[in-house]
């Protein structure tokens, strides 16, 4: 049977085939490709969804917006021919000049600085033809609005300007030797117009654009402080767990070496060590649970209150148990903490002893507790000397006691006292939900 269950966790995990290490690998770049556009610049993410949603596959060049504006352009320019018939008739060229604008904003998302400048060009060309006016300007906008909502707000004002400098020249001093034949000047009131429909174009693309940016900013922040809760939640968890383990390790640890070496000279000494190990393991095992519980069950209150100071005493006597006489002194009157000062409380009590435990050649500590206004003050003081060994631990004790005061806007200090022994010494801030109880402990 245990031969059986061996091999059947073993073959829980499948031989990695060609298929699964493709699957992983295209994960593995799935992931860095969302790291890499969550930390891009905003302006470059706006026009990607821009283009996105214009393109409304996912991919490939905005052809459907493209045919959309060059069929608007035609048909607009066509029905403007007939109140125009001053100007030049729209014959197979100036259709073709009309397609030739049109055709470089299949493009405009991936050049958009060539294509505002292309677009520009043709235009100014096909006025220079004499060809009437319309929705032929229709295009220079779009071309404008997709260079600025991409970053290249400049390059659509030198486009915009040049495009309307062109039209400025032809209107009121090159007409006399271009199309169509006897064309006058024409009045300079229609300029303002011309140049408001300019500033208006980019006013609308810098708006948009601005718009964009704040969204993917805002949608940055978002997934960056879903990033920073989920790495929250993931040291208040290795908190946690390292101190629940160390804690019931340290005993259990120190618990099997009296028992191996009291099983032939005093069984019924060996027995109580074992017993104290069984008892030990079994709180780590229901500890370790509640911790993976809030993992499964995500938003769902504990099945077990957190640990508080109202367990020092249970705390104390483990620390007999591994040898460890404990001495706690409470001054000033008893306040009920917040949970999480008070788990903090605990946790640091809880390391502090663990680390007299592995770490000092003194079998008494003394624990001193003070409730003050806002705020608990705690010293575990021990009176060495170190033993300068080492217990197997991670080492990772001191810096979770720390971040757990650190967390409540607390601080502590950690160090070796002058007579040889250690201090720790720890000021929890906290709010008063109630006011203090005026029953005093000695």
């Amino acid at each position: 049977m245990g031969k059986e269950r061996r091999r059947g966790r073993g073959d829980a995990r499948p031989a990695r085939g060609p298929g699964e290490r493709r699957a992983r690998e295209h994960r593995s770049h799935e992931h860095r490709t969302s790291e890499h556009r969550t930390h891009e610049r905003p302006g470059r993410a706006a026009g990607r969804e821009w283009g996105r949603w214009q393109r409304g596959d996912g991919g490939g060049l905005p052809w459907r917006s493209t045919l959309l504006i060059a069929v608007v352009v035609m048909a607009g320019t066509g029905f403007a021919a007939r109140n125009q018939p001053d100007r030049e008739a729209l014959d197979a060229l100036g259709r073709a000049l009309l397609l030739l604008g049109a055709a470089p904003l299949l493009f405009r998302h991936r050049w958009p600085v060539p294509v505002v400048f292309g677009v520009a060009a043709v235009t100014l060309g096909y006025l220079l033809a004499g060809y009437p006016y319309g929705p032929v300007f229709v295009m220079v906008a779009v071309a404008c609005f997709a260079a600025v909502v991409h970053g290249h707000r400049t390059a659509a004002a030198w486009a915009l300007g040049l495009l309307w400098a062109g039209h400025l020249l032809l209107s009121h001093w090159l007409y006399r030797w271009l199309p169509p034949a006897g064309d006058g000047p024409a009045p300079w009131g229609q300029e303002l117009p011309a140049a408001a429909f300019a500033v208006a174009v980019l006013a609308a693309s810098e708006t948009v654009r601005v718009r964009r940016e704040q969204r993917a900013q805002l949608r940055a922040d978002r997934a960056a402080a879903e990033q920073r809760r989920a790495d929250e939640e993931r040291l208040r968890i290795a908190r946690e767990l390292h101190d629940v383990l160390a804690h019931s390790i340290s005993v259990i640890n120190v618990q099997a070496g009296v028992g191996l070496a009291l099983l032939d000279s005093d069984p019924e000494q060996a027995r109580t060590a074992l017993t104290t190990i069984k008892a030990a393991s079994k709180e780590a095992l229901g500890e370790v649970r509640q911790v993976l519980d809030t993992l499964r069950t995500r938003g769902d209150a504990p099945r077990a209150p957190a640990p508080g100071l109202g367990r020092l005493p249970e705390l104390v006597e483990q620390a007999g148990a591994a040898g460890l006489t404990v001495t706690v002194t409470t001054t000033g009157p008893r306040t009920d903490l917040p949970p999480g000062a008070d788990l903090a409380a605990f946790r640091i009590v809880q390391e502090a002893l663990t680390n007299v435990v592995r770490h000092s050649g003194s079998r008494a500590a003394r624990v001193r507790i003070g409730y003050g206004s806002g705020h608990l003050d705690l010293t575990v003081d021990d009176d060495g000397p170190a033993t300068g060994t080492e217990a197997g631990g991670s080492g990772n004790g001191l810096a979770g006691m720390r971040e757990r005061a650190a967390a409540l806007g607390g601080t502590i200090e950690a160090g070796a006292r002058p007579d040889g022994g250690f201090r720790v010494h720890a000021v929890l801030p906290f709010h008063q939900e109630e006011p203090p109880s005026p029953q005093e402990t000695p």
